[in-house]
């Protein structure tokens, strides 16, 4: 007769229980982690080479909705940071996907060749600039620059 299986939890000192009556449990690094399983099962299958940059930003969109939703259902929150200009402690900014960081995660995890990346990404750029949108793809709101960087204190 087999054993039932230990949960993850019990077997690895390094992953915690998520969730309130969740039997998940979330490796000690998830907090700082953008790119989970199910994140790039979707990016191998929805990603072709000659996709437009509108289908690009699309899945991009895709992509960061999934890791909001992965976050949120695995009671994930943001990591702790601390601010080289003021010296605050306390939880960074959301993590986001980036259209480039999904282009070069292409490469990363062995979705697509680098030579083909590289020369995407140059477009990209080209694209962005030509357009003026934003890390996201999206149109960037002009406003004025502020002179402190500090928004949290």
């Amino acid at each position: 007769m087999a054993a039932a299986a230990a949960p993850l939890a019990a077997l690895d000192p390094r992953r915690r229980k998520i969730g309130t009556g969740d039997n998940r449990s979330m490796a000690a690094g998830d907090v700082q982690r953008v790119w989970f399983p199910e994140m790039l099962e979707r990016l191998r299958v929805q990603w072709h080479p000659d996709m437009p940059f509108e289908a690009i930003v699309s899945l991009r969109d895709d992509l960061d909705a999934m890791l909001q939703r992965i976050r949120f259902e695995g009671n994930i929150g943001s990591p702790v940071f601390r601010c080289r200009d003021c010296g605050y402690v306390g939880p960074g900014a959301t993590p986001h996907v980036s259209v480039r960081a999904m282009i070069l995660s292409l490469t990363r995890f062995g979705i697509a060749p680098a030579d083909q990346i590289h020369a995407l990404e140059k477009r990209w750029a080209a694209c962005r600039k030509q357009n003026d949108l934003d890390l996201y793809g999206k149109q960037t709101a002009l406003g004025p620059v502020e002179d402190s960087p500090c928004t949290h204190e």
